[in-house]
């Protein structure tokens, strides 16, 4: 399996949000997460920033915020130009999707954890 730089939007210290559980998985297959939401913390499951990280490939954006609070991201996003974003669940987003379509950027409505389980990540 290849290893990848993922990016978790919407991140979540809680053990029972589903972006911490994404964050587990990743991290124990060996790819290099990197969590951002609006709210800083450290915890024992790594750090939460508040912004992307400024010097860093990302190949994947795995998306757990809702489609109005997206909107805040769409500049960061689309700056990241990553390989594939990843809409989960509730996520659905058709103006960012258009936006990520128009600049040739792939995505899919699917689930994190069901990829990664799988083996269909990314």
């Amino acid at each position: 399996m290849v290893k990848l730089n993922v990016l978790i939007l919407g991140a979540s210290d809680n053990p029972e949000r589903f972006s911490y559980k994404a964050n587990e998985l990743l991290y124990q297959l060996g790819h290099h997460v990197f969590l951002v939401s609006q709210k800083p913390k450290v915890f024992e499951g790594g750090q939460i920033q508040c912004q992307f990280p400024a010097k860093e490939r990302i190949d994947v954006i795995t998306l757990y915020l809702g489609a109005n609070n997206q909107v805040n991201w769409y500049s960061s996003i689309l700056a990241t130009v990553p390989k594939k974003v990843i809409f989960n669940p509730g996520t659905e987003n058709l103006e960012l999707q258009l936006m990520l379509s128009e600049k040739g950027i792939p995505w899919e409505e699917a689930c994190t954890l069901v990829l990664l389980q799988t083996g269909q990540f990314p």
